[in-house]
């Protein structure tokens, strides 16, 4: 493949990671899909339904991932979360600052894009302080400190993945695609079953958000780790993933690619920042979810209610922003992304989005028993 050929594929990666986020962006603004939201559901009020949507498009996207690894179209083990080291710590603790952040800044970090598109300018300021803190936990003052403190607690892991499905075939001598097919059947047949079993949950909308996003996320798996896959880069003459932020197949996620566009928009000027796969999914999410709003007539324009509302958010931004890097994935990254390659890194860094979520929660509660 020659350099110019090269070229020309990453630009149809790109054009196709931004059509699908816009899609994840559409879908997302048109059901209300919301983390945060199905959590504070399932606590505030007893109701699940949102919860379904969620674990309907967990049990998708898993099956359309190892469904693709099985034909071969992709490498399971070449993800950010299938690592063979488990940071336990990072995953636990930066999940939990994340699901605190996110019911102080009203959503995670889909829900703020999905919010910017349909007109939150108070999601835009969670946007700008999300971000900075996680470029800041990638590189700056608080990666040193992640680093030196809960990165260093972690196992490492002989079988060289912690994706599930590898455990279980290394230690029964099977075969790991054929593992991972029946696992992510079983186990996603299972989440989509228990979305199902709720007949409120029957509805057009929610059936899209569970399917539609779940496909959502495998699509983007196939543009990421198939379409846009290299065997050997004509200078490097090394296996690459074009427009790639992590040098690794990668499916939607969304803190670590907040501040790779705050960064690729100061220094727009710089040659050497080119547009890649997170920067174009934060756009297309904004685009899609404005699209929708524009078309439902659902765009309206937001405003902070005061001092307090103002510093909830801004506090909610930055956790989420040292969170999400920690953990290594938002709700979105960790939660549907990493779920989907049945990592036990991405079930801690979830359980970590839960507590963390609930503890929120709480403390908000507190906050308006003491007004």
């Amino acid at each position: 493949m020659e350099i110019a050929d090269l070229l020309k594929l990453q630009t149809q990666v790109l054009w196709a990671a931004f059509a699908v986020a816009v899609a994840f962006g559409f879908i997302a603004q048109r059901t209300h899909f919301c983390t945060m939201g199905a959590i504070s559901d399932v606590v505030n009020m007893g109701d699940w339904t949102r919860m379904r949507m969620w674990g309907m498009a967990v049990g998708v996207a898993m099956a359309g991932f190892y469904a693709m690894a099985w034909l071969g179209w992709i490498d399971p083990g070449k993800t950010l979360y299938t690592s063979g080291r488990v940071i336990w710590l990072s995953a636990l603790v930066g999940g939990a600052l994340f699901g605190f952040g996110m019911v102080l800044a009203s959503g995670c970090g889909s829900k703020t894009l999905v919010r910017i598109g349909a007109g939150s300018l108070k999601s835009v300021v969670v946007f700008f302080v999300m971000g900075l803190a996680a470029f800041a936990t990638l590189r700056g003052v608080f990666g040193v400190l992640r680093v030196n403190t809960v990165d260093k607690a972690a196992v490492d892991l002989s079988v060289g993945s912690s994706a599930i499905p590898v455990w279980i075939s290394s230690g029964f001598g099977l075969d790991p695609a054929l593992t991972g097919l029946l696992m992510a059947l079983l186990v996603g047949g299972a989440l989509v079953l228990w979305a199902l079993v709720g007949p409120e949950f029957r509805t057009f909308n929610n059936l899209l958000a569970g399917l539609g996003l779940g496909l959502v996320i495998a699509l983007m798996w196939w543009v990421s780790g198939r379409l846009g896959f290299v065997a050997e880069h004509p200078e490097t003459l090394e296996a690459v993933y074009l427009g790639s932020n992590s040098g690794r197949m990668e499916s939607l996620t969304f803190t670590a690619p907040m501040a790779y566009t705050l960064d690729w928009l100061i220094f727009f000027s710089d040659t050497s920042k080119l547009l890649t796969f997170g920067v174009v999914t934060v756009v297309g999410v904004v685009v899609g979810s404005l699209a929708c709003s524009l078309i439902e007539g659902s765009f309206r324009w937001e405003g902070f209610h005061g001092t307090q509302d103002t510093a909830l958010h801004i506090a909610g931004g930055a956790c989420m922003g040292i969170g999400g890097v920690t953990a290594l994935g938002c709700t979105v990254g960790q939660g549907l992304s990493g779920l989907s390659t049945l990592s036990i890194t991405s079930v801690i860094a979830v359980a970590g989005i839960v507590l963390g979520a609930v503890a929120s929660l709480r403390f908000q509660m507190w906050l308006l028993d003491r007004e």
